[in-house]
């Protein structure tokens, strides 16, 4: 991968893929008839969601040497993220994701990364270390632990973060990607001490930590050195802990077509919250009107809101200044 010495805001790692969702609703795939096709991938998303807030942002990932490959690299200079740390994988496809819209809570994936998928090559020996241990933030997924040499890379970059805030840890655990839970969190429990902020929902908090309940499943990532626990709560909104104070901010209602992108709106908002040196209830209440923003749209990576749009929203409903 090229290296190069750019401060990035935000240095993102891991899944990327094309997004194809149906353009009908309520019916499964059997019957759509008619698709879009989107950048997607959930450290992707992050940085494409980061960009639109004005974050100098760049993604770490591999492509096959195909078609769609070459769609990911256009759409993502064309969407604002540097592409410089996009790899070639000659012998393996890139990925396709499809899913099908029952809104306003069912969206089931589906995956095609077999045998493996690009994403899952990076390697630590090709790691531009320097560019991640100065980035301003550095994201990545649990997804990346599944599988190696993509883990062993994590964990490389994750050492060169050592002492940096922020190193962001999405908890999205996925169960397509591991043989059981169990096996998730022996690998999570390995990056503990090099993670300064940790999100999840409460069921990936279960298999990170092993709770469930959002106050103990806080505590519990607090234990393992975060200094951030943010605990998605879906309808209940989301709460997040530090050893001295606990937020908990309501969630922003709309009308749902797709909740896919919304945690990856979250994510890069999350982080533009951070950049700026908020406090937490602001950063909180920022990314989650971002996410409920993208959920009442499609698509995700095109879909994430600029500033103005959730600052916007924040005005209206919540009285911000």
């Amino acid at each position: 991968m090229a290296q190069g010495n750019a401060p990035f805001d935000l240095v993102t790692i891991g899944r990327i893929g094309v997004d194809i969702y149906p353009l009908q609703n309520g019916v499964g795939l059997e019957d759509v008839t008619s698709f879009g096709k989107f950048l997607g991938g959930s450290p992707t998303n992050v940085a494409v969601a980061a960009t639109r807030h004005g974050l100098n942002s760049a993604v770490i990932t591999k492509v096959g040497q195909d078609s769609f490959g070459r769609y990911l690299k256009q759409e993502l200079s064309r969407l604002g993220v540097d592409n410089r740390y996009v790899g070639d994988v000659p012998d393996l496809m890139t990925p396709v994701v499809f899913c099908e819209i029952f809104p306003p809570d069912d969206f089931p994936l589906y995956f095609y990364r077999k045998p493996t998928a690009p994403d899952m090559q990076i390697t630590a020996g090709e790691l531009d270390l320097d560019a991640i241990g100065i980035a301003g933030i550095f994201w990545f997924t649990v997804t990346g632990l599944s599988e190696e040499p993509s883990r062993s890379a994590h964990l490389a970059a994750l050492r060169s973060r050592k002492g940096k805030r922020h190193t962001v840890v999405d908890l999205d655990y996925r169960p397509t990607f591991w043989s059981s839970p169990e096996a998730a969190r022996r690998e999570i429990d390995q990056i503990w001490g090099n993670v300064t902020v940790a999100v999840g929902n409460k069921e990936e908090c279960f298999v990170a930590v092993g709770e469930t309940e959002p106050e103990r499943a806080a505590d519990a990532l607090l234990e393992r050195g975060v200094e951030i626990a943010i605990v998605k709560q879906g309808p209940k909104g989301v709460m997040a802990k530090t050893k001295n104070e606990m937020v908990e901010v309501p969630p922003y209602f709309v009308d749902v077509v797709n909740g896919l992108g919304a945690g990856d709106s979250f994510g890069g908002s999350l982080c533009y919250g951070l950049s700026q040196g908020w406090d937490l209830k602001r950063i909180l209440q920022f990314a989650n009107v971002a996410g409920a923003i993208v959920a009442s749209r499609l698509e995700c990576s095109t879909a994430m809101p600029t500033t103005a749009e959730v600052v916007e929203v924040l005005k209206e409903k919540f009285s911000w200044n």
